[in-house]
């Protein structure tokens, strides 16, 4: 796993593109701290930042095709790379290295944008034609690997961190519109980010750049089958998904380094650790988190899975102090305000793997939206009974059971079940019915901006964006479905697989793995009977069904719990006094002008003096919301980074064309200026 960048049809000026190139790689150099490259022409810098997985001794990028027409960058893994390469050198390519790069930029030669649709990976990737004076931009099918653009200087600028756009174009404004997509969907919308004028190219797109033109194109969607009764059984389908998942984990084990597994003591986790034990992988390395704060720890369900399998376990035990002091560096890492500190720990996970010598690690992520894991699922499939029969007392009460996080009170749970989760007949044909209920609890946390920031969004309503974004398949949809496609649509890539997965991973140089989101995997899952993922209230039933016996007994049929990261906790009485005090101090936040600085500040004392007992759901995500917005706009905004960029020589540098730069002359040179 790498991190790459380029700028394309940008006029020459100060500084020359070398130096521009280098200072964008050098902003990520922790993605790929093994080797840097760099290739350059009269139109085009590439740059690329290595993390050495497969490949090691040959894979320095860029690398070209034959003729030296074609270069590409890439970020990611085309797991199934062995089985492309074999079809390519029976076409006639010819390789000069073992990578899954080359083969990926010799697919794309043979078969042009086709060539997505044949890799099995996690990617982001980017091809120029010299001849064609073309660029070429791709991302995998769900969105593991991240990649911004920008228009610039009438041309275009590309990375895969935002952070190393600024690094050249200087600090960007904080997008209103998308930041109230943030409090109100938990993330932005496909497409979006909270700068102004940086994108990202959404998951499952390819985006053609030549001659100030962008062509955006998807090339794989959430599949659509529309209901049927399957033409297998249960039990089939079970021994399918078996295999799938075998095979899905065999693929994702292919690396010359050595592979671990996160292990969370759920369900998930524990079925990807029990098959890589079963292919034959020994002394397995595991890695765990823990928390001083009982209702989040779930070491004595990991303890389990390890004496069961018998892995060689590291577990991190978290504090919320930790939480607290890490929760500035987590936001830089991640580009985009929080409305929750779950990734400071994994941050803190994916650190331990570091120090273990680890650079790749396998974990359980995706299987709650592909097969019925979640409890909003359940959330509405109890509200649409409750809808049809307003009159019922005991279906209600099934809600408490879901969330006893949350009702802690047991004298105001029932007037709180009326008051948020209460259906009204007419509600039950809206398409987001399964996220409505929590999404408005979001859209009143933007009272929490200041009348100037929603004075300008007036004209604006997230939900009417959302709409146009969704597939024509939505809307035919049953109801379970929906409500997956809008977790995968909106939460899964821009948070999940962001701000929980690559950004806290690779900022410690670790790449993770997610076999449940094998392109076959999603494709099954979408084939199956809502009520072969959860009977009555059994989430993720065919996932328990398929292995039942594989894995102990008590993880199998324990309560589902949601990874959580302590929130209240962190603003009790007796937190120290530090940056949150400055950031949320009514000067601050009159100073940034994001938020009512009243509303915030009051908001954070009561925090201060009432501790846990005061504070709502929606209320801990209205203040880390703030909170890391304010953090945001110092560090990019601002412009008080968090880590200065400091320019590091590229280990190796291209020329192509007819471009040379103080005498040197055309081809490649190492650090040290040779040729």
């Amino acid at each position: 796993m790498c991190g790459i960048a380029g700028i394309v049809n940008v006029p020459v000026r100060e500084p020359d593109p070398l130096t521009r190139i280098t200072a964008m790689i050098s902003a990520f150099r922790y993605r790929g701290p093994d080797q840097s490259g760099v290739y350059l022409d009269d139109d085009a810098a590439l740059g690329h930042a290595r993390l050495s997985i497969i490949g090691i001794d040959s894979g320095i990028q860029p690398i070209s095709n034959e003729t030296g027409t074609l270069w590409i960058v890439y970020n990611g893994e085309a797991f199934n790379y062995i089985e492309l390469k074999a079809g390519l050198v029976a076409k006639g390519h010819r390789f000069t290295t073992e990578t899954d790069t080359e083969v990926l930029l010799h697919l794309y030669e043979e078969y042009g944008p086709a060539s997505l649709e044949m890799i099995n990976g996690q990617f982001a990737f980017a091809i120029w034609d010299s001849v064609k004076k073309e660029l070429f931009l791709a991302r995998d099918r769900v969105g593991i690997r991240p990649l911004y653009y920008s228009l610039w200087g009438g041309g275009l600028i590309f990375a895969s961190e935002i952070k190393a756009i600024t690094a050249v174009d200087g600090p960007r404004g904080l997008d209103l519109e998308a930041l109230s997509q943030v409090f109100v969907f938990w993330s932005t919308l496909p497409g979006r980010t909270v700068f102004k004028g940086i994108r990202e190219l959404p998951p499952g797109h390819y985006m053609i750049y030549r001659a100030g033109e962008t062509l955006d194109r998807p090339y794989w969607q959430i599949p659509f089958h529309p209901l049927q009764h399957p033409s297998f059984t249960f039990e089939e389908a079970a021994e399918h998904l078996r295999e799938l998942l075998a095979d899905a984990v065999r693929l994702r084990l292919r690396a010359d380094v050595p592979v671990g597994a996160y292990l969370s003591g759920g369900l998930d986790s524990s079925i990807i650790s029990m098959l890589i034990s079963r292919l034959g992988k020994t002394h397995l390395k595991t890695f765990s988190l823990g928390f001083e704060a009982g209702g989040f720890d779930e070491t004595p369900f990991q303890q389990e899975l390890v004496d069961y399998l018998e892995t060689d376990n590291r577990r991190v035990t978290i504090g919320n102090g930790e939480i607290r002091s890490l929760f500035p560096q987590t936001v830089w890492h991640c580009e985009k305000p929080l409305l929750r500190t779950s990734p400071v720990p994994m941050f803190i996970l994916s650190r331990l793997v570091r120090s273990e010598g680890y650079k790749v690690v396998l974990s359980g992520e995706g299987a709650d939206e592909i097969l019925g894991g979640y409890n909003i699922y359940k959330e509405a499939k109890i509200r649409q009974y409750w809808g049809r029969h307003p009159a019922s007392v005991r279906r209600p009460l099934l809600l408490q059971r879901l969330y006893p996080y949350i009702f802690t009170n047991p004298s105001r749970g029932g007037a709180f079940l009326q008051e948020f989760f209460a259906v009204k007949p007419e509600e039950l044909d809206d398409p987001f019915f399964s996220h409505r209920v929590r999404w408005e609890g979001g859209r009143r946390n933007l009272g929490f901006l200041s009348e100037e920031c929603n004075a300008a969004l007036s004209s604006y309503d997230p939900f009417d964006e959302l709409a146009t974004l969704l597939p024509a398949s939505f809307w035919h949809r049953d109801p379970l479905a929906r409500a997956q496609v809008l977790e995968m649509e909106i939460f899964l890539a821009n948070f999940l697989l962001s701000s929980q997965g690559d950004r806290v991973g690779m900022a410690n140089s670790i790449e993770m793995r997610h076999p449940f989101l094998d392109y076959r995997v999603i494709d099954f899952s979408f084939r199956l009977p809502a009520s072969w993922k959860i009977r009555a209230l059994n989430e993720k039933y065919l996932l328990k069904r398929a292995f039942k016996g594989m894995i102990p007994e008590r993880i199998t049929h324990r309560p589902k719990q949601p990874y959580r990261a302590p929130i209240r906790e962190l603003f009790v009485p007796g937190a120290p006094i530090d940056y949150v005090d400055d950031l949320l101090s009514e000067e601050s936040l009159r100073g940034t002008g994001y938020f009512n600085a009243k509303k915030i500040s009051r908001l954070y004392a009561k925090f201060r003096q009432a501790g846990a007992e005061f504070s709502s759901e929606f209320q801990n995500m209205a203040l880390v919301g703030a909170l890391s917005t304010q953090l945001l706009h110092r560090q990019f905004v601002a412009h008080d980074s968090q880590r200065p960029v400091v320019p590091v020589a590229p280990d190796r540098v291209v020329y192509g064309n007819a471009i040379a730069k103080g005498g040197l002359r055309h081809g490649s040179f190492s650090r040290s200026g040779s040729p």
